[in-house]
């Protein structure tokens, strides 16, 4: 963590047990704990912010795509009917066996 040792963590430790006192040593780390937490939160906003803005920039950038000067093709009219023609089928299959299950052994 920020290329310090062990034993000068212990000397910043010991100084600030010195100069802020037994009493005052707590509070000072609860409030650089939670001024830590907050910078990282803030910096996460920032970092997912700037992500955001650049995805965006690079979806507006993305060339459309081209448009044929001629318009497509209708459906051919054989593609029509036959599927025309299948859904009849279905519906009369359906409603001529419908309600008319196997019947049971020995009827």
């Amino acid at each position: 963590m920020f290329g310090i040792g062990f034993q000068e963590m212990i000397v910043i430790l010991v100084v600030a047990l010195v100069i802020f006192g037994p009493k005052r040593l707590p509070d000072l780390a609860r409030s650089l704990g939670k001024g830590i937490a907050e910078f990282k939160k803030a910096s996460e906003e920032v970092r997912k912010g700037i992500e955001d803005a650049v995805e965006e920039e690079e979806n507006l950038t993305t060339p459309p795509k081209p448009v044929s000067p001629y318009p497509s093709p209708p459906p051919a009219d054989a593609a029509t009917s036959d599927s025309r023609e299948s859904g009849l089928d279905d519906a009369s299959s359906a409603s001529s066996g419908a309600g008319a299950g196997p019947s049971p052994p020995g009827a």
